[in-house]
């Protein structure tokens, strides 16, 4: 990949030159434009097209918070959050991870702290605009009727049900979890976060569903009415097989540019649950779980995505859909009613 190109937003002289500092030794990365406040950055978006965008959140005219709904809606690019306001836990982290930010930082009280953490998070999120441009084709399989519930081999409700989203996925799961019913069958997520923010997010969707959601931990039994959520940075979540089938979670290179990896979810769904499954893919940027869709819809899985009206960012249904492994492409208020009932 080519050096990652990152426009630095910050109201701030002193900020901007710190984290320019922080990154000019990264060979792999390259910051090619700096603005002053939102509407500066508009037109340097426009012009530099950024891989990645550093943004304030407290800033002149227009907070970052504003800017950042604004990206995502019209020019939907990865966006780590720089801030005095966006320590681990904070409000103003929840909201902007809600409407999509890669990733959030605090500003640092030292030098150091923005030297360790800012260049590998730009380089993350750049992989993740990278797979963004990419097209993988392949024969697509057929559609299946929008008028039917979702169905297992067996002719029942599927006994597993997989989830992957990223860029705007906290929004679109809590919706969809919050239609689960209490006895669903065991669902497993992954949901590109930061590690710092999993455990929160989990607390989150589990009062709002009815079924139980919580943060894996590993060697869980997968169980109805339980929903398991992928931890943020470090390892991938699997299913792992046995007489018994349990989560595991398990170390290893990043896949589809992320650790946790919805492809290597979907593709140990694929490999190792003998029963009925049923694959869903949700609102991200990139291309992560595509592959591993198809894997599951290969081995007999029903496959849902999320259509591009309904999605923040139509990037990895997008490709999953192009590739053939959606077999029904829904809004996302039909996803759940699709699974349950069929409407």
């Amino acid at each position: 990949m080519c050096a990652a190109s990152v426009l630095v937003v910050d109201d701030s002289v002193t900020m901007r030159a710190l984290i320019k500092h922080a990154l000019r030794n990264d060979p792999d990365i390259i910051v090619v434009g700096e603005a002053s406040n939102p509407f500066e950055a508009r037109d340097k978006m426009k012009e530099l097209d950024p891989d990645v965008v550093t943004l304030d959140v407290e800033m002149p005219n227009m907070n970052g918070i504003e800017f950042l709904e604004k990206i995502m809606r019209l020019r939907p690019t990865p966006v780590i959050m720089v801030s005095n306001l966006t320590a681990p836990g904070a409000a103003t982290t929840l909201a902007a991870l809600e409407i999509g930010a890669f990733d959030c930082i605090a500003k640092p009280s030292a030098r150091e702290t923005m030297f360790n953490e800012l260049p590998s998070l730009i380089k993350e999120a750049a992989r993740a605009k990278a797979g963004m441009a990419r097209r993988r084709g392949g024969p697509a399989l057929p559609r299946q009727a929008e008028s039917e519930p979702v169905r297992g081999r067996r002719g029942h409700l599927p006994d597993l049900i997989a989830i992957g989203s990223s860029t705007g996925g906290v929004e679109a799961l809590m919706q969809v979890l919050a239609e689960f019913p209490a006895d669903c069958p065991p669902t497993v997520i992954v949901q590109h976060l930061p590690a710092a923010f999993t455990g929160s997010f989990a607390a989150r969707l589990d009062r709002v569903s009815r079924a139980r959601v919580s943060e894996a931990k590993g060697g869980e039994p997968l169980l109805p009415g339980h929903i398991y959520l992928a931890p943020g940075g470090g390892r991938h979540m699997v299913v792992k097989p046995g007489a018994r089938p349990s989560v595991a979670l398990i170390e290893g290179e990043t896949v589809s540019g992320h650790r946790p990896s919805v492809d290597v979810l979907f593709g140990s769904v694929a490999k190792n649950f003998s029963g009925s499954t049923c694959g869903v893919i949700l609102t991200g940027m990139g291309r992560d779980g595509a592959q591993g869709l198809l894997e599951m819809r290969r081995q007999g899985a029903a496959t849902l995505g999320q259509d591009e009206e309904s999605s923040l960012v139509y990037g990895m249904p997008r490709v999953a859909n192009e590739i053939g492994a959606v077999a029904r492409q829904l809004p996302l208020a039909r996803i759940a009613k699709q699974i349950f009932n069929g409407s």
